[in-house]
């Protein structure tokens, strides 16, 4: 199983002779300050099978850039109860995924929709993508749950966890600040990795967007990872365009 980062969240999973992609995007809106990093049109980075998306935040979810590159009637597959606004945006092949339901993409392909807890409390799910061999959970920009004992009692252990790390604290207009988190922060996410019993954590949701005092993104991130890991979980803090073989 090859494994490339694309912007921010996403990910690109090769997996004999299908290819995924989970969470990609092509732009971070100006709104949040726009990216803070190089942005690639998808077709740069190859054709794929389907697309997964954990939720449909504008920063997990470019529908124009899916039409774009792979073209309206992609496998597009979303959580359970968001295929209505899925398809309006333009795509036609959109399948919604029941919370811990599983489909295969080819005999030896698998993928599960997991439980996951959204920031702002909008639907969401991970992802286990299973195939050659190998197992790997995105996790979207979930914030800590006590969901993952159960992951790992019944669907691990996984060679690797992609997880948010930037423990963002968001002031969006009109709501009421809360100082809280609105996904993993660096220690958290390496709890969750050691309790999913993951052999590698592979950092996403991070150094993309930061956009005070809008977007809050904790600071000293690869510092705090490295202290909080202590030997028990390997962080592959891998750059977009990167990838690593599983």
């Amino acid at each position: 199983m090859n494994i490339q980062k694309l912007p921010w969240a996403g990910i690109r999973v090769e997996t004999g002779d299908i290819t995924i992609v989970i969470d990609p995007i092509t732009r971070i809106l100006e709104e949040f300050g726009g990216a803070r990093e190089p942005m690639y049109p998808l077709s740069y980075f190859g054709n794929v099978d389907a697309v997964l998306i954990t939720h449909l935040h504008e920063d997990h979810f470019d529908p124009a850039a899916i039409i774009e590159s792979y073209g309206s009637k992609i496998q597009v597959y979303v959580p359970a109860g968001m295929e209505d606004a899925t398809r309006a945006v333009g795509l036609t092949n959109v399948n919604g995924v029941t919370v811990g339901s599983s489909f295969e993409l080819s005999r030896d392909v698998k993928v599960t929709a997991l439980p996951s807890v959204d920031g702002l409390g909008d639907i969401q799910v991970a992802w286990v993508v299973e195939g050659a061999g190998r197992k790997v959970i995105h996790c979207g920009d979930t914030l800590w749950h006590g969901y993952w004992w159960s992951f790992a009692q019944n669907y691990g252990p996984f060679d690797a966890a992609f997880l948010p790390i930037n423990g963002a604290v968001l002031e969006l207009p009109g709501m009421i600040p809360s100082g809280q988190p609105i996904c993993l922060t660096p220690e958290q996410a390496v709890a969750a990795a050691v309790v999913l019993g993951a052999t590698t954590l592979v950092p996403i949701h991070y150094e993309t967007m930061n956009y005070p005092p809008i977007y809050n993104e904790t600071p000293n991130i690869a510092t705090r990872l490295a202290a909080a890991s202590g030997g028990k979980v390997n962080i592959s803090m891998i750059k977009t365009t990167e990838k690593v073989t599983l």
